[in-house]
């Protein structure tokens, strides 16, 4: 379809937006789940400069292009949306409420916004009980050093989900790295209140954090962690409660 075509069934403003050569990546990012946040600043000022007409453009697909409170943007689909979409697992939820609750702590100001892999781990093991953790992973409530071992690698998938998803970014080579705002997706009750920090707190020991009715076999299984390392580009992760 010629230009010339596009303009007599779209806005002006909308034409220029899809014929930007951000668009088709971005695009396909955003499909797939991620959130975009403003140290991706090519990417958050386009969205910026075109949010109503994109908006307007996602609305077809029975989707809505939001911009949270912390200024982030991402796609969240309707219950009729025409994109598919997958749900994060009871652990990904978890560690996603873990890395709000460091985002929101003092040690992110002292640390410089850096966190590693371990400090994540040995956080979460601090706030939840740990037969709760390997429950997860071993379907029963005790658990061996290799059970430990293997829910370790089970946390660190999750975070290479989530940092596809754009709430942390890696440092290098390392296993360090630094925690975006796009992680309030997973705190929306913890915006209004005189302590943020507590009430994220307490969301994640009362269990608040992770998606009810999921099974624990479905979410943890290799074969849906391998498929989950291939995300479309068709794909939009939903959540339980929507920021």
């Amino acid at each position: 379809m010629s230009s010339t075509d596009m303009n007599e069934y779209m806005p002006e403003k909308l034409v220029k937006a899809l014929s930007n050569p951000l668009f088709p990546a971005l695009d396909s990012l955003l499909r797939a789940g991620r959130h975009v946040s403003g140290e991706d600043m090519d990417n958050h000022t386009f969205l910026s400069d075109f949010e109503p007409e994109l908006a307007q453009f996602y609305q077809r697909y029975n989707t809505e292009l939001v911009r949270a409170p912390e200024g982030f943007f991402y796609l969240r689909p309707r219950s009729t949306s025409l994109l598919n979409r997958s749900v994060l697992s009871e652990l990904d939820m978890l560690v996603g409420k873990v890395l709000c609750f460091l985002y929101l702590s003092p040690e992110r100001l002292a640390h410089e916004g850096i966190f590693t892999h371990q400090e994540l781990y040995e956080e979460l093991l601090t706030l939840v009980d740990e037969k709760k953790l390997m429950r997860l992973v071993t379907f029963r409530a005790g658990g061996s050093d290799l059970d430990r071992e293997k829910l370790f690698e089970k946390v660190r998938t999750s975070l290479r989900k989530l940092r596809r998803m754009g709430m942390l970014v890696v440092l290098g080579e390392s296993e360090k790295f630094r925690i975006t705002e796009a992680v309030f997706r997973f705190g929306a009750d913890v915006r209004v209140g005189d302590d943020m920090q507590e009430a994220q707190l307490r969301l994640i020991r009362d269990g608040e954090a992770v998606v009810p009715g999921r099974d624990a076999h479905e979410a943890t299984e290799d074969t849906d962690e391998a498929s989950a390392d291939e995300t479309s580009s068709e794909t939009l992760t939903g959540f339980e409660g929507e920021a």
